[in-house]
C-alpha cells in the first residue's frame, strides 16, 4: 500500500497539479494539509472521479487538512476532543481509519518567530497532540501520524543550520515536543530507514533565490508511523519532481509529497 503526506499550499489554486499527481502516481491514502478550504468548497467530487473518498476539515483560511483513500475511510474524526485551547481550534488535524491503518493528517503551526505567542502556541499545539494520541490512539496497532509538523528533527534536516541560529523549526523546545509524540510509541520512518547520520531528503524549499534548485531546503514534512507499520515498511522516498514547475500544470507547492510503502 502507499501512503502519502503533502502539503499542497491551496488546494484550490493546485488541483489540477494534485488530480494530475494522484492519476500518475495511484497513492491508496493521501493526507493533504494546507488546503485552504471551506468543507463548501473543498473539491471532493474530483477525487470521487478518481476513485477515492474523501474527508476535510477546513474554514477557508490558511490551514484546512484532508484524508482521501480508496481503501476505505472510516471513523473520521476533526479536530481536537480532549483541548480547549484556542490553538486547537484551527483546522490542523484530522483522523480516519483506512483499511487497517488509523491515519492522523496534522498540520502544526508554523510558530513565526521564537518567543512569540505564535511560537508558544505551537509548543501548546503539540502538547495537545500527545494528548489526543495517548486518549484515542492505540501504538500497538497500525498507526500513521503524517503531515507538515513545522520542525526538523536533526540538524541535518536544514540545509545549512548556522543560517537557522535563533529561528524556528529548529529550536530545542519544539523539538522536545515533537521527541514526546514519538516518545509516546511512535517512529520517525525517514530516519528509521535512511538512518539519521545520512542527509535525508529534504520536502520544502522556498520558492525565492533559485532554492529548490540549490537544494537549499528542509524536511518538514513527516511519517510517523506505530511499530506495525515501521515493520511492514518497503520505502519511503520524496516526490522531488512534483516540486518542478511543470508548463501544463498550476505553479507547485514548496513542499513535496512524501510517499511511504507498506506491505498489506
Amino acid at each position: 500500500m502507499k501512503f502519502v503526506t503533502w502539503n499542497v499550499n491551496s488546494l484550490r489554486a493546485r488541483t489540477e497539479r494534485v488530480r494530475h499527481w494522484i492519476s500518475e502516481n495511484n497513492p491508496d491514502v493521501v493526507c493533504l494539509q494546507e488546503t485552504k478550504c471551506s468543507d463548501e468548497s473543498y473539491p471532493a467530487e474530483i477525487f470521487r472521479e478518481l476513485g477515492y473518498e474523501s474527508a476535510h476539515y477546513g474554514f477557508g483560511q490558511w490551514n484546512g487538512v484532508a484524508v482521501i483513500s480508496k481503501i476505505g475511510l472510516e471513523s473520521v474524526e476533526s479536530g481536537f476532543l480532549n483541548s480547549d485551547e484556542e490553538i486547537t481550534k484551527e483546522a490542523r488535524l484530522l483522523r480516519a481509519k483506512c483499511g487497517k491503518v488509523d491515519v492522523w493528517s496534522a498540520y502544526i503551526p508554523n510558530g513565526r518567530i521564537v518567543g512569540s505567542e505564535h511560537y508558544e502556541a505551537k509548543l501548546i499545539w503539540l502538547k495537545a497532540l500527545l494528548r489526543e494520541l495517548e486518549l484515542r490512539a492505540d501504538k500497538t496497532e497500525p498507526l500513521l501520524l503524517c503531515g507538515d509538523f513545522n520542525i526538523a528533527p536533526y540538524d541535518t534536516d536544514v540545509f545549512d543550520i548556522k543560517m537557522f541560529a535563533g529561528s524556528t523549526h529548529v529550536t530545542e523546545r519544539e523539538r522536545l515536543g515533537l521527541k514526546s509524540v514519538l516518545d509516546w510509541g511512535l517512529f520517525d520512518i525517514a530516519a528509521e530507514t535512511h538512518g539519521t547520520e545520512a542527509d535525508l531528503p529534504f520536502t520544502w524549499w522556498d520558492y525565492r533565490g533559485g532554492s529548490f534548485h540549490k537544494n537549499f531546503g528542509m524536511r518538514i514534512d513527516l511519517m510517523l508511523g506505530s511499530k506495525a507499520v515501521l515493520d511492514s515498511t518497503e520505502r519511503l522516498y520524496v516526490d522531488r519532481d512534483a516540486r518542478k514547475k511543470g508548463k501544463e500544470l498550476s505553479a507547485p507547492s514548496d513542499h513535496a509529497p512524501v510517499v511511504l510503502e507498506i506491505r498489506d
